[in-house]
């Protein structure tokens, strides 16, 4: 039942496409411990097959992903394990994609459902998207780099505002931050992300390659911030303020 969460689809219209699809829509997409690493073997299963050139992430009508899920990370929280995050795997699997990264948004964006998208080439939203992550809110730290990424595509005003402040961010305000390309209506959202796909899996894949690598430039210092966040993301996930205020939103 868990991997109907997370569909992984070939489309046979989009040759040389994969496609991660969330697919919970009655809890509004948000993401379990098992979702993230059924997207995980995605990406890593992706890297490995050269029949796959490009990679397309799609959530449901009117919602891409709440985030994480809650009840799920106050279990993390509340236990004693000593392993990382399945999240935290995730960011790092999609800071290592060999193929190029697209998304379409259409509607909520919370969380990793926005910092996801810092981390793909070409974002393709719908003008309901809302785009907030409401870290500090909930007592954590901005992760998946989104500290280091943010400020360079935003500034530091727009990038403070998302990440520290929790301001959400309309389609319009993300165009404008350069956090998405392109605006279109609702319904179009999954057919012009997966055309797109489509025809960045139709170049040359060598001179795609190369050409990605030189404009993302090295993964080095994005891995590194990743895994600051993480030691301060760990701690805070387990501190009594982040207890208390997810308890606080469990009782919503």
């Amino acid at each position: 039942m868990t991997e109907n969460f997370v569909l992984v689809e070939r489309p046979d219209a989009y040759p040389g496409v994969m496609a991660i699809r969330f697919n919970r829509p009655e809890k509004k997409n948000a993401i379990t411990s098992s979702m993230y690493q059924r997207m995980t073997a995605a990406l890593e299963e992706a890297n490995g097959d050269d029949a796959v050139r490009c990679v397309a992430f799609l959530g449901t009508a009117g919602c891409f992903s709440a985030g994480n899920d809650m009840g799920d990370f106050l279990a993390y929280a509340m236990s004693a394990s000593k392993d990382a995050p399945a999240a935290a795997v995730f960011i790092k699997a999609l800071a290592l994609a060999e193929k190029p990264l697209v998304s379409g948004v259409d509607g909520l964006a919370i969380g990793i459902g926005t910092t996801l998208n810092l981390h793909c080439d070409m974002t393709i939203a719908s003008g309901r998207s809302l785009f907030k992550t409401p870290f500090v809110d909930l007592a954590l730290v901005p992760e998946a780099a989104a500290s280091l990424l943010a400020p360079r595509i935003m500034g530091h005003q727009r990038a403070f505002a998302m990440l520290v402040a929790g301001e959400g961010f309309s389609a319009q305000a993300a165009l404008d931050a350069g956090l998405i390309w392109k605006l279109v209506e609702p319904q179009e959202v999954e057919v012009q992300t997966l055309a797109l796909a489509a025809s960045l899996a139709a170049k040359p894949p060598q001179a795609l390659r190369i050409a990605r690598d030189l404009v993302r430039g090295t993964r080095d210092e994005v891995l590194a911030r990743m895994d600051e966040e993480l030691v301060h993301f760990s701690a805070q996930l387990r501190s009594a303020e982040a207890r208390a205020a997810f308890e606080a939103f469990m009782r919503r």
